[in-house]
């Protein structure tokens, strides 16, 4: 159970960091600091953008339109957190105090 409980919380830590690589590259895209016309450039967008749109995009749906403003990424972040607290505080944390 211990595995598993490392595998989760490290895939789920490993998805926050894409997520805050993809703000982070859209700011600098945005703010013409970065260029997607660079091959590699667009194809780390491209990638970050395929990572991260299947979760962002229903969540940004429930949202109220907020301008230019774009805040599914900090909801994301809380919603991973939260389930990654609720697993490890509920799920993992009991099952290795019985020695499972």
């Amino acid at each position: 159970m211990a595995v598993i409980a490392y595998i989760v919380n490290t895939v789920a830590n490993l998805y926050v960091f894409v997520i805050f690589a993809m703000v982070i590259f859209s700011w600098l895209i945005n703010f013409n600091v970065i260029n997607r016309h660079n091959q590699f450039v667009d194809m780390v967008w491209r990638t970050l953008i395929s990572l991260t749109e299947p979760l962002l995009r229903p969540i940004r749906r429930m949202l109220p339109n907020m301008g230019g403003l774009d805040i599914s990424p900090i909801v994301l972040l809380i919603l991973i957190k939260a389930v990654q607290y609720g697993l490890n505080y509920y799920v993992f944390n009991p099952a290795l105090r019985a020695g499972l």
